[in-house]
């Protein structure tokens, strides 16, 4: 399972890379304002700074709604740098814009998944990722997790070469189980990256291992 950063933050990019785990960056306009980056100019400069960083796929949002805005606003991504996919919405307008930039050999990634019906058009139109936000699955009652699973299910019995990339991701343990459910890739926050890395036994058996090491030493 591949992991991918959900931020637009320089810092938190270099940091998870120099982890030596980290496998892309996806972003979205939201991610942007928080960086406080605006303006076209600006928000491709910015991605264009990301790619610079990573050697993975980062994905890049389009802001179009209309099929013909989406397909020229994803060329001009594609553009940018070789490892840009272009993010596409689950929309009608959206699967069609996914299925022509596949037949022109622009890779994307169909965001705002939230059923395995919409996951089967994504994966129909050609899509390279499919995004299914689990967090906000979950936020609404529904189980997040589930529907990792039934995509997971359906794309292998189908032999859908579309990879299911969970979003929404907010804690540590749900990127474990998301590993469990079938998840190509997982793209989350920092914090929760950095959270597989903590456990209580951890710290008391270093701290142990240094105290004998003390010991040992006559100190």
């Amino acid at each position: 399972m591949k992991f991918f950063i959900d931020t637009a933050n320089i810092d938190q990019i270099k940091e998870a890379a120099e982890l030596g785990i980290l496998d892309g960056v996806t972003t979205n306009p939201s991610l942007m304002a928080k960086e406080g980056i605006t303006g076209t100019d600006n928000i491709y400069a910015h991605y264009k700074a990301i790619c610079a960083i990573v050697d993975g796929d980062v994905s890049a949002e389009v802001i179009s709604t209309e099929f013909k805005g989406m397909i020229e606003e994803g060329r001009l991504l594609a553009d940018l740098a070789p490892n840009v996919v272009v993010k596409v919405p689950m929309t009608k307008d959206g699967v069609k814009a996914i299925n022509w930039l596949t037949s022109h050999d622009i890779r994307t990634n169909c965001t705002l998944v939230f059923s395995a019906g919409q996951a089967i058009l994504a994966a129909k139109a050609g899509a390279t990722y499919l995004s299914p936000f689990i967090g906000r699955v979950d936020d609404i009652n529904w189980d997040g997790m589930a529907l990792i699973r039934d995509i997971a299910e359906i794309y292998t019995i189908q032999g859908y070469d579309t990879a299911i990339l969970a979003a929404s991701i907010r804690t540590s343990r749900q990127i474990v189980e998301c590993a469990k459910a079938g998840a190509d890739v997982v793209t989350c926050p920092l914090p929760a990256i950095l959270g597989l890395l903590k456990h209580p036994l951890t710290d008391i058996g270093l701290a142990q291992f240094l105290a004998d090491h003390k010991k040992a030493e006559g100190k």
